[in-house]
């Protein structure tokens, strides 16, 4: 009766869906390694954002980068800011996640003559992208900075392409090791990305970026039971029409003549 089995499409059709079990079952854990991943660096942002505040030295110093659980702690600094070493990094997007445009980094000079590297928030491209944009000046004089920890950006890790030949204080990654060569002084690793000044501008300002999201999963887990289930359909869906064609050849002699 099941020697339909043995014809070319049905073995086929098996091999088929042999090759389809391991594969979407591959699928699955995949995607919930994604989701183990997602909830993991969930947890890590949630406790550097709750972490005591600290110096920005406590964290980094010359030639030291932050290390990997300080990433978004927040820290403190006091300091001038030096625009004449201040730059933009190109195809950003602002706070509304969509829009193009710059960040305006600017390094902050500490008390001991050392700086650190202050993303000081987000502005609009204009149409002229040759040109260094109309960027709000910083705060004049002395001021405290507030703002989270980040290491240093590197094509590896962010997968953006540094891209030579810019226009004239024009950059693609925030890099202290690449500035220093520019500023010209003692540059602590990482950045600070601002959150507040004191005292408070007067002036505009940069849009200051928002909290990173520590509380969305993403699809990984449904990704995962879909496959899951796709795993399961296979062998049922194969058991089915066997069963129909099995029944198909017992209503019809002529193609189990055929078939003979």
């Amino acid at each position: 009766m099941y020697r339909f089995l043995l014809s070319r499409q049905w073995v086929i059709l098996t091999l088929l869906g042999l090759v389809l079990i391991p594969t979407m079952i591959k699928l699955g854990f995949w995607q919930l390694h994604r989701h183990e991943s997602r909830v993991a660096r969930n947890e890590e942002v949630a406790a550097s954002l709750a972490a005591p505040t600290v110096p920005v030295t406590e964290l980094t110093g010359k030639g030291r980068e932050p290390a990997d659980d300080d990433k978004f702690r927040t820290v403190t600094a006091r300091g001038t800011y030096d625009t004449a070493h201040e730059v933009v990094v190109r195809h950003r997007t602002g706070p509304d996640r969509d829009t193009i445009g710059y960040f305006v980094v600017t390094p902050l000079v500490l008390d001991n003559g050392s700086a650190v590297l202050v993303n000081r928030g987000w502005i609009r491209a204009d149409r002229d992208l040759t040109a260094f944009p109309k960027v709000p000046a910083p705060p004049k004089g002395r001021v405290n900075v507030a703002g989270r920890m980040m290491p240093d950006e590197t094509t590896e890790a962010s997968g953006i392409k540094d891209t030579k030949g810019l226009p004239d204080r024009q950059v693609m990654l925030i890099n202290s090791h690449k500035q220093a060569k520019e500023v010209g002084r003692p540059l602590l690793g990482g950045f600070v990305q601002l959150t507040k000044t004191s005292p408070k501008p007067s002036d505009k300002q940069p849009a200051v970026l928002p909290e990173p999201d520590h509380s969305g999963i993403g699809p990984h887990m449904a990704y995962a039971v879909q496959w899951w289930l796709f795993t399961a359909a296979v062998p049922v869906g194969w058991v089915v029409l066997v069963r129909r064609e099995a029944a198909e050849r017992r209503r019809s002699p002529d193609v189990v003549a055929e078939a003979a």
